[in-house]
């Protein structure tokens, strides 16, 4: 599901990418490797932003990302995801790795023009439609691409705890 969520966002080197569910850290590794490579010069480099709303997996985010050695690259954030993180927007690709029950709204804004949002949406009980956003000429193009099994995002713009 990584690999398929990485291809999808269409990432390129100095991308900045919003995360919403940091994990254990491991996708957002992927995709730091992807817009900021190690080989690259450092000021090509794009950044990963992650945002995790579990403090425990916060801070096991954060150890996992500093042992690979992408905290040069990533912003581990403990926060409500479906928020996004308006701090640093906008962002070029933006991907939700829980399922939310419609599109978060503050998402979209956060996305810029020519951007791509890829977020699970469908009820919480494990089984959603996996959807790609575009915002392109000041419209929002959505494509699914197939059934997916995420859990539930929890938030203002999600599930309800």
């Amino acid at each position: 599901m990584v690999s398929i969520m990485n291809e999808a966002l269409e990432l390129e080197v100095g991308h900045k990418v919003l995360e919403v569910g940091a994990g254990s850290g491991w996708h957002a590794s992927t995709i730091a490797e992807i817009v900021a490579p190690s080989d690259a010069a450092k000021d090509t480099w794009g950044h990963v932003y992650t945002v995790e709303r579990i403090p425990e997996l916060t801070e096991f985010a954060t150890r996992n990302i500093a042992k690979a050695g992408y905290l040069d690259r990533i912003t581990i954030i403990h926060r409500d995801g479906s928020l996004g993180y308006p701090e640093e927007a906008p962002y070029h690709r933006i991907l939700v790795t829980a399922a939310a029950p419609a599109v978060p709204k503050p998402l979209i804004e956060q996305l810029e023009t020519g951007g791509i949002l890829i977020v699970p949406v469908g009820g919480a009980q494990f089984y959603q439609t996996l959807v790609r956003i575009r915002k392109k000429d000041g419209k929002i193009l959505e494509e699914n691409l197939g059934g997916v099994a995420f859990v539930p995002l929890i938030g203002k713009y999600g599930f309800k705890p």
